[in-house]
């Protein structure tokens, strides 16, 4: 039975995504999936995108604001611009989208299924089934806005859906899969993101069972008589309590835009950039072959390599992932396109090998991730403020770019701070 895994705080932001992140987000998206793909398969792909934690960490490591329910949005549309032209040979196809977009939904997976040879006709009903959970059964304030389907050949899928509250500025994601589903009014969720607010209407909770039941039953002998029969019958103390909810990780997103070192698993930081110094010179040099592909760049590929191959547990701090290519508004620093499209090569190229049985490339940038879990259990660094001063020092060289421009070389006596432009 498919459960609801978690819950996290999404704050709603504003904007778009520039074009040159988008189209870039596009590519790294498409050759990490395709990564996940070969190593481990096409479900465990379908699970790590119905698990809360990852998706964001996803999201951050494509260099999306690492908190923000704008994460949602881009993610769901890179990988239907990636994966699109790649969805015969993967198996794997994007649908839906925000706005109009969604409700396009059921013409695509009718398409897809006449075409690849599953039921179109049903997976169109359960993507208005789950739907109309999230916006009618769930009554928690948040309406609909955004519904990305993804199927895979064999008729698996995952929804990832999100509503809004204008009113409290948030954004709620909602998480389903298919594996071991057996109902879609029973928990059916494998994760729903949001920040609580206190008693809700959820008809799609399995402890709901009896007031379903009752409603269907009052429907079907309407009449005021039997209605206010069943109300006077009605005693708070004779009710049967509810069973336990067990209880299930709740990822916070903070208000806060900036990313600061308590968002921030230190520890594994510093295992990371451990590994990058250590790893990097053995296999970047000896099997990569990749001229040119510097420390930095090593360092950013470790944490994808974490994305591609961490356990769960270890996207409990999504903001940790933003420190491989920064973020759009210059939030942990601006996005250093240099190594963004070294990062996208050097995926490439070892992907594209392993399609030809030559995996030595992702075995190398596995090995990157086990040295990083290695080190991280007793390796220091510098610390936060420091890694951050960093980035900035070394911005324009390494095509630091926002939504505000290009990052200007930087004057003596400057000092970085996060967000907006550089104080003297």
């Amino acid at each position: 039975m498919a459960q609801r895994s978690g819950s996290a705080d999404l704050p709603l932001h504003s904007g778009r995504v520039p074009r040159w992140l988008g189209e870039r987000m596009t590519r790294l998206g498409a050759v990490i999936t395709e990564a996940i793909i070969i190593h481990y398969g096409r479900d465990e792909l379908l699970a790590r995108m119905a698990h809360p934690f990852w998706f964001q960490s996803f999201g951050a490591v494509m260099g999306m604001d690492w908190h923000s329910s704008g994460i949602t949005t881009s993610v769901i549309g890179a990988l239907k611009r990636g994966l699109t032209p790649l969805s015969g040979e993967l198996g794997i196809h994007v649908c839906g989208g925000r706005g109009k977009n969604s409700r396009q939904t059921p013409e695509e997976l009718i398409a897809i299924g006449n075409r690849v040879g599953i039921d179109g006709g049903a997976l169109a009903q359960t993507s208005k089934l789950v739907a109309k959970v999230d916006s009618a059964a769930v009554q928690d304030g948040f309406d609909l806005y955004l519904h990305g389907f993804i199927v895979t050949d064999d008729g698996k899928w995952v929804v990832v859906q999100q509503g809004m509250n204008d009113a409290r500025r948030q954004a709620r994601r909602y998480h389903w899969h298919s594996e071991g589903l057996k109902s879609f009014l029973d928990s059916p969720h494998a994760a729903i993101e949001g920040r609580g607010q206190g008693e809700i209407v959820n008809l799609a909770d399995h402890r709901a069972l009896a007031s379903r039941s009752g409603q269907l039953d009052l429907l079907a002998s309407l009449g005021p008589d039997r209605i206010v029969r069943e109300v006077i019958a009605l005693d708070p103390s004779r009710m049967r309590k509810p069973s336990a909810q067990p209880m299930l990780p709740h990822l916070i997103m903070p208000d806060h835009h900036d990313v600061r070192e308590e968002d921030v698993n230190m520890r594994r930081l510093h295992g990371t950039l451990a590994a990058a110094a250590d790893r990097g010179p053995k296999d970047f040099e000896d099997l990569l072959m990749t001229p040119g592909v510097g420390a930095r760049t090593v360092s950013a590929l470790a944490m994808v390599a974490e994305v591609v191959h961490g356990a769960p547990c270890r996207f409990s701090d999504p903001a940790r992932f933003s420190l491989a290519h920064g973020g759009k508004d210059r939030h942990p620093f601006p996005v250093p396109l240099k190594v963004y499209d070294e990062t996208i090569r050097v995926m490439k190229s070892a992907v594209g090998k392993a399609r030809l049985g030559r995996e030595e490339e992702l075995q190398a940038l596995r090995r990157l991730d086990d040295q990083a879990r290695s080190l991280e259990r007793y390796v220091t660094g510098p610390d936060f403020k420091e890694i951050i001063a960093g980035e900035f020092r070394h911005s324009h060289e390494w095509g630091g770019r926002s939504v505000f421009g290009w990052e200007p070389p930087e004057e003596e006596g400057d000092r970085p701070e996060q967000g907006g432009k550089l104080a003297p």
